[in-house]
Order: C-alpha cells, then structure tokens, then sequence
C-alpha cells in the first residue's frame, strides 16, 4: 500500500516537513539518505537557530527535530535512492534495500559542499578551524585572521562578510583573474581588511597541538611554498546539490538546483515537493531550510486533500 508521503533527507528540511506532515496526521515515511542530519551534523554549535540563546548542538538540534517528528507519527528507515518513476498517480522510488510507493513525494535531499581534497581538511573539519560557511561560523572568530578559498561571487561575499569579524581576511584564489563580478572584485579589492593571495594553490590545512588551525599551506606560480597564518579556513568554491537521481523527470539549472515554482516548493509534478539546499542555492541557512520544510508538509497536505 502506497505511503501518504515520503520525506527524502533529515536536514532541517525534511525534519520539519516531517514534524508538520506528521501533526497532520499523514503518517509520513522519511528516508534517511548517505548523511542522516545533513551538513548541520558536521556543525559544533548552531548559534543563529531561533530560540537557543547560547546556541545548540548540530547534532543535537538534529536529533531533537527527529524525535519531535517521530512523537507525532513520523516513521524512519535509512535507505539511498537510486532511480524514480513519477510517472503515475502512485510514486514509485527504487533504492537499495527496496521500493517505496507514495501519493506525495518532498524531497529534502540537500547539497554537498566542494572541498579541496587536501591534507588536513576533512580532520579540522566543523569547529576546528575548517568550515564551508561563513554566516554559520564567521562569528565563531573575533579578533583573527582568516582564510577564504575560492574566485567567484560567493568567495567574495564570504571574505567580505567575514571583514565583520576578523582581523584580516586573506582571500586564496588559484588564478590571477576573479570569476566573480567585477562590483564584487573590486569591493574585495578595496576593503582595508582583505588581502589577496592570487596564483595560489592550497596544498594543506596545518593545526596546532591545540587540535586547531593555525595555517594554510600554498604554492604560488613560482613554485615557491608558503604557509599563511589563519585560525579559520572558509572554503568557497561551491556546492553540489544532491539531485542526481531525480533528473530526469524533474528539472534542475545549470548548477542542478531544482526549479521550483511560484511558492518555491512545488514542482512541474504534481504531488513532488523540494524543500531545501537542494533547492536554494541562495540562502543555505538551518532555518530558511526549516520553512521551506514547513512549506512543503503544507502544499503536500493540501494536495493530498484535493486528490
């Protein structure tokens, strides 16, 4: 018997699509996919999620979301999936341990960040000094210098965000030319607090006996290497959203982002909803995933009851 619906992802996202669906009494299936939690597990302390005046947990915050939807009604199992078929009234969704058949579909399946793939980075990975995201953990380093890798507008806006906090910002990109736009390269360029190290590869992320980061290892155009001081390593070179195996049927941009439609959350498909970093290339933020969620549960909801 077909599922009322099936949530894929427990981010912030599913979690909460899962929680609204769940008080509505659909009983929702939530898939758990290759990291149950999503990116906030990879997070020390949450500090900008409504609600915590000192902050919280990733993994707590996280697990506190599930157990909230699993109070409700929602149920869980962990399973990858590999190909759909929306076809039909009935949704039909392969994975590896088996198949799932639901009336509505929200997908929450969120985004990767690109790494460097160098020495160091995974180790001093979420709060120890390397992190993809500056409006989570810029605050996180008052007084310091830090380091933003990468060439393009999110680069930019990260090291320009980051001059808030940091005694200096050093922007590390392996060219001499900016993909950026030029209204963002040149307000790099001029603001006092931000160096340019062009021409640079990174090699490795190097910590201290503290467990923390103390520097940035690159090689210029000369072959010359150098290390750069830095307490915080902000990798800025992209995302890569985790919706592979819904393309075909559903539609993404040219950086595969689901397109949604006028409310953001519903798809060319009816009854298939998308909520999350799978979906916003923009924001990428625990609570603006929240309320797509919380969105989705809703336009889901009230599809169901029209059909």
């Amino acid at each position: 018997m077909a599922e009322n619906v099936i949530i894929l992802g427990t981010g912030c996202a599913g979690l909460t699509a899962a929680i609204y669906a769940a008080r509505a009494g659909l009983t929702p299936l939530v898939l758990e996919g290759g990291q149950p939690g999503g990116q906030l597990t990879t997070t020390s302390e949450v500090e900008n999620f409504p609600g915590f005046v000192h902050g919280v947990d990733g993994n707590e915050l996280i697990s506190n979301m599930k157990a909230q939807a699993e109070r409700f009604g929602a149920k869980f199992a962990w399973d990858r999936i590999d190909t759909v078929d929306f076809s039909g009234p009935v949704k039909k969704l392969k994975g590896g341990e088996a198949t799932y058949e639901a009336k509505a579909v929200i997908i929450a399946t969120g985004a990767s960040p690109r790494l460097l793939g160098i020495p160091g980075e995974k180790e001093y990975y979420g709060g120890n000094g390397v992190t993809t995201c500056a409006t989570c953990d810029g605050a996180f380093y008052r007084d310091v210098p830090v380091v933003v890798v990468g060439g393009g507008d999110s680069a930019c806006e990260e090291a320009l965000f980051l001059t808030r906090f940091a005694s200096k910002v050093i922007l590390v990109h392996r060219r001499d030319k900016f993909r950026a736009s030029e209204i963002m390269v040149q307000r790099v360029k001029s603001h006092e607090k931000i160096e340019l190290a062009l021409n640079c590869i990174p090699l490795e992320v190097l910590g201290g006996a503290d467990g923390k980061v103390h520097h940035l290892r690159v090689k210029d155009s000369s072959g010359q290497t150098r290390d750069i001081p830095c307490k915080c390593v902000f990798i800025a070179i992209g995302h890569i959203p985790n919706t592979k195996p819904f393309v075909p049927p559903l539609s993404v941009d040219e950086n595969g982002y689901f397109i949604a439609g006028e409310n953001t959350v519903s798809t060319s498909i009816p009854g298939v909803f998308v909520a999350g970093d799978c979906a916003d290339h923009v924001y990428r933020q625990a609570i603006t995933a929240a309320g797509m969620g919380c969105r989705a549960a809703i336009e889901a909801e009230r599809w169901l009851a029209g059909h």
